[in-house]
């Protein structure tokens, strides 16, 4: 045991504050459940995730910032007792204000979504939560013993840039530097912000400032997603290393995610309704017909396909037939069970 008595802990908790946590996990998962069912950006559920988070938090919480705001938080001493462990990543929904999460919301949105389009959705996560547990670890174990709060996805946020340098250090984005908005290097990026990084806690080492900013947790994120990221990215949409220059509107990543996509596109040599002894007549034979001599393109199966499910039921159990985007490949579904159709 650490001595955590002293911090509130789930046996602590009163029915309101399960209920203020409660309503903070539901703000702060809703969006990363849209963007699984709609197959759109995490990196931007992400920032999403963290303003309405914030708002809850600073407009909405009340008695929120009393009690749960330290429960929430991350507090070093308290890192090795297992009934504290959820600090670990709640602390990264959790801001000291506006200007705080806004900061590490310009990082993740401006760096983050060309990264996803990089090295898509599950390998971006997997990147913004190693950046997360690197930034709290580096800063726990600078500060082992101390009981002042640690909030903030600032580890996370340089977690994406230290990614961004290992795998595809020469795309250009659009980011404000040296006061200057405009597609930098990515390497430069990374270098500057590290480099302030570093000059930071060397005059606060030198006794020259203080500062209530964990430089150390920035730190941490970077190297920790550094060090993986190549590892992580492989077999990523983009080739790591790819030369070619991106902007926020992500042309070379999106070409190399659209690319994985059509690949991922199902056979449609064979159908359900036609195993099924249920062959397809009048409108939907001709949508079918349609279907297969066009649909070699995201866009026109989908538009087809969507055609296609207001035509048809389930082969299965005669049930409506939805069309659902899973990235941007689209795919029919049985309403009742995606084990009676899911095609193609």
């Amino acid at each position: 045991m650490t001595g955590c008595a002293i911090e509130p802990d789930w046996m602590g908790l009163s029915g309101s504050d399960f209920l203020a946590i409660g309503i903070f996990l539901a703000v702060a998962l809703a969006p990363y459940i849209v963007a699984v069912k709609q197959g759109t950006s995490v990196a931007l559920a992400t920032v999403l995730s963290l303003l309405l988070v914030t708002f809850y938090q600073m407009v909405l919480g009340m008695g929120f910032l009393e009690f749960n705001f330290r429960f929430l938080s991350l507090i070093p001493a308290c890192v090795d007792d297992p009934i504290h462990a959820h600090r670990m990543v709640t602390a990264a929904w959790i801001h000291a204000g506006w200007i705080h999460v806004l900061g590490n919301i310009l990082v993740i949105a401006l760096a983050g979504v060309p990264l996803e389009q990089r090295m898509g959705s599950k390998r971006w996560f997997l990147i913004y939560v190693i950046g997360l547990l690197g930034g709290n670890i580096a800063w726990t174990l600078l500060h082992p013993d101390s009981y002042t709060p640690a909030l903030g996805a600032s580890g996370a946020a340089f977690g994406i840039l230290g990614a961004y340098m290992a795998c595809w250090p020469n795309d250009k984005i659009e980011f404000p530097l040296l006061f200057f908005i405009r597609a930098w290097p990515v390497w430069m990026i990374a270098a500057f912000r590290l480099g302030l990084e570093v000059y930071n806690m060397y005059q606060i080492e030198q006794g020259e400032g203080f500062s209530n900013v964990a430089h150390m947790a920035h730190l941490g994120g970077f190297m920790l997603a550094w060090a993986l990221a190549r590892l992580i990215a492989k077999g990523a949409p983009s080739p790591l290393d790819d030369a070619a220059d991106i902007s926020i509107a992500g042309s070379s990543a999106s070409k190399a995610a659209r690319d994985t996509a059509t690949a991922n596109m199902g056979s449609l040599d064979s159908d359900p309704w036609t195993k099924a002894g249920k062959e397809l007549e009048g409108e939907g034979a001709r949508i079918m017909r349609k279907l297969r001599e066009e649909g070699d393109e995201l866009e026109t199966r989908r538009a087809w396909l969507e055609e296609l499910a207001e035509q048809v039921i389930c082969p299965v159990c005669d049930g409506e037939v939805f069309p659902q985007l899973n990235g941007e490949v689209c795919t029919l579904y049985c309403a009742h069970s995606n084990k009676h159709l899911r095609w193609p």
